[in-house]
């Protein structure tokens, strides 16, 4: 019983480290480095089938690694038809009968009952100076999905049919765990994301700019805003119809994107309706008007609607201190307001007309007692 209960402890620690994980990176080096200790190994690895390449893609290495291997590496990865027992495995016979259980592989050659399974894993054992291997593989809703991998080093006791069957129960938890981690990451992106543009949304705005905001606060990183109204979407909704309305939607986030990939780790965000922006944290504030006037500019060339009225608002401009994300927000909108009152082709960019700037006077004047025109205005 003691050794059942050390196993038990093993299995539930292990389905604790990967319910704790917060990303998916996270989630499989719990599950390798769990299964490592569980199963008494040096080294773990957990990989993914990937169905469309033809190929065995590792995920996360762990423990005592090569050279040759990398926490999270970007491209090791074994094409299936070099490894007969994973092309088995893949083919899935397992389903009309029993399980897909978890064999061992030695440096000295292949296990008892396995003579077929004579190749690249013994070779990789030599290599590497490790003597044995448990290999199990990990399904996920009926399918096969991949691999968890643990190996000893040259020397060590070698894997015994009771390690590989707990190996094969260690799988299934893996399994799980995965299948509860893609859930969530499911779940995150759906929140954060625009289903019309699948750019970011506003909750994902609104939680990056209070980040940097922070971090300009404490650091002094340059936090950058443009917010622009897309001119002309009405019109198109009403006289073509709105399948036609959210084509240009969709055209113009694509606009944005693209605009945005030039400044490094920008955000670009559909904030709702016909208005979309760009969060900048980092950049220059010339690097992102510059951006802001190639975004005018592609938009105005778009076959449907009627250009952009566009706002820029930048921490390394003269606006005053910038506390708070909402003051930074009501100063882009100000300065888009300005662009599309004055019919502007190019970016309006706040604080950059002098003391009196009236970019600056609109954003900090008291609030009329009516609705404010704009809800982001009204935020926090």
């Amino acid at each position: 019983m003691g050794g059942d209960d050390v196993r038990l402890r093993a299995v539930v620690t292990l389905a604790q480290g990967m319910a704790a994980a917060h990303a998916p990176r996270e989630s499989w080096r719990a599950a390798a480095a769990g299964a490592c200790r569980a199963l008494g190994g040096s080294f773990a690895a957990l990989s993914v089938w990937e169905r469309e390449l033809g190929r065995l893609r590792v995920l996360a290495n762990v423990g005592e690694r090569a050279r040759d291997e990398e926490e999270f590496p970007e491209d090791e990865a074994y094409p299936v038809h070099q490894f007969p027992e994973i092309t088995e495995f893949l083919h899935e016979r397992w389903v009309g009968g029993g399980g897909p259980n978890a064999w061992v592989e030695t440096a000295a050659g292949p296990a008892a009952g396995h003579a077929e399974y004579c190749h690249q894993r013994v070779a990789a054992l030599r290599r590497r100076g490790r003597g044995c291997c448990v290999v199990a593989p990990i399904v996920m809703h009926g399918r096969a999905w991949g691999e968890l991998y643990v190996a000893r080093p040259a020397g060590a006791p070698v894997f015994d049919r009771a390690d590989a069957d707990f190996a094969t129960v260690l799988a299934s938890v893996v399994a799980a765990g995965i299948a509860q981690t893609e859930r969530l990451e499911e779940a995150r992106r759906l929140a954060f994301t625009d289903a019309l543009t699948g750019l970011a949304n506003r909750r994902a705005v609104d939680m990056r700019l209070d980040e940097a905001i922070e971090r300009h606060r404490a650091e002094g990183v340059v936090v950058s805003l443009v917010v622009c109204d897309l001119n002309g979407l009405k019109r198109v909704n009403d006289t073509r119809g709105h399948a036609v309305g959210d084509r240009l939607l969709e055209r113009f986030g694509s606009v944005l994107s693209l605009c945005g990939a030039m400044l490094p780790g920008t955000l670009a965000a559909r904030l709702g309706g016909d208005e979309f922006c760009l969060l900048a944290v980092g950049p220059a504030a010339d690097e992102v008007v510059r951006v802001a006037d190639e975004l005018c500019r592609r938009a105005g060339e778009l076959e449907l609607g009627e250009g952009v009225a566009c706002g820029v608002a930048s921490t390394e401009d003269p606006l005053g201190p910038v506390r708070s994300a909402r003051r930074l927000f009501r100063l882009a909108d100000a300065a888009q307001y300005r662009a599309k009152a004055v019919r502007s082709a190019k970016p309006v960019v706040a604080g950059r007309e002098g003391p009196d700037d009236p970019v600056v006077r609109l954003a900090d004047a008291p609030p009329p007692a009516a609705a404010e025109r704009r809800r982001f205005r009204g935020r926090r």
